[in-house]
């Protein structure tokens, strides 16, 4: 699965650092180790901090990360040497060798991703850019405007807004919004994420985007105004595409699978649109 990094660090690539980040899938950005770095953060999923030969400037900057308020991880790269002075006062999630397999590195960063997407929606709204998600009152609002979601529409929304700039495959987003218990095909996603960008607008309807031939991720919004029309024209060629795949697998669907309604009635309900889903 792919995920948002931040490498903070004088080199000028990740494979210089942790040679096994070359190997997997996640997106990378590289900048330099400096306190300015503490507001880039956001939109990073986690952050890396070469700590291989400036033991006292990363655990300094480490600290900074640690009490930005963002939640992000933060994890330490060390040689082996230096994981002797590397404590709590650091306040890392977790230290990594330059060395580290890319199996391991992969599980670290997955299983610490997943703890600050599994805490976000404990502690408040959850909340994105101009959207934000009230959990407890199952409400969301963009720039102040209540969207009037479903049931479902909501779940899959926060979902996705928990893990920004994740992938998920459409099977993943039935199992793990949907559950494992229910009976339909992959289609209701699609479905359900046309519903949730007409709900959020042409403006806001980026913010769900389409990985083509894999499923779907929540885009951070940029703050960069958009001044030129050749962004505004690649961004509705962009829409059209996904559009037009998303028509193309219904209608691959429709011609291989017979209609699940017919195996199961209940199915219907829970796929076609109710107000009081």
């Amino acid at each position: 699965m792919s995920s948002e990094l931040l490498l903070l660090t004088n080199e000028s690539d990740c494979e210089s650092v942790l040679p096994a980040l070359s190997l997997l899938p996640h997106r990378v950005r590289v900048v330099p180790p400096n306190s300015s770095a503490v507001v880039t953060t956001t939109g990073y999923e986690l952050v890396l901090v070469d700590a291989r030969d400036d033991l006292a400037g990363a655990r300094n900057l480490c600290r900074m990360l640690s009490s930005g308020g963002e939640g992000v991880p933060v994890l330490a790269v060390v040689n082996e040497g230096g994981l002797v002075v590397v404590n709590a006062e650091w306040g890392v999630d977790d230290v990594l060798l330059p060395t580290t397999g890319p199996a391991e590195v992969d599980a670290r960063i997955r299983l610490r991703t997943a703890q600050r997407g599994g805490s976000s929606t404990a502690g408040g709204p959850v909340t994105v850019g101009d959207l934000v998600i009230e959990e407890e009152t199952y409400t969301a609002r963009l720039k102040g405007r209540a969207l009037e979601l479903t049931y479902k529409e909501f779940e899959l929304l926060k979902h996705l807004a928990t893990h920004v700039g994740r992938v998920f495959t459409r099977v993943q987003l039935l199992q793990e919004v949907w559950g494992y218990d229910f009976f339909g095909g992959t289609r209701t996603v699609d479905v359900h994420i046309r519903r949730l960008r007409s709900k959020l607008g042409p403006e806001h309807e980026a913010m769900i985007g389409t990985v083509r031939s894999v499923g779907y991720k929540f885009v951070r919004p940029s703050r960069t105004s958009r001044d030129t029309g050749g962004s505004r024209r690649a961004d509705s060629a962009a829409h059209d595409a996904e559009q037009a795949e998303i028509a193309s697998r219904m209608n691959e669907e429709d011609a291989e699978e017979p209609d699940p309604a017919e195996r199961n009635p209940s199915w219907r309900a829970e796929f076609e649109y109710d107000p009081a889903e």
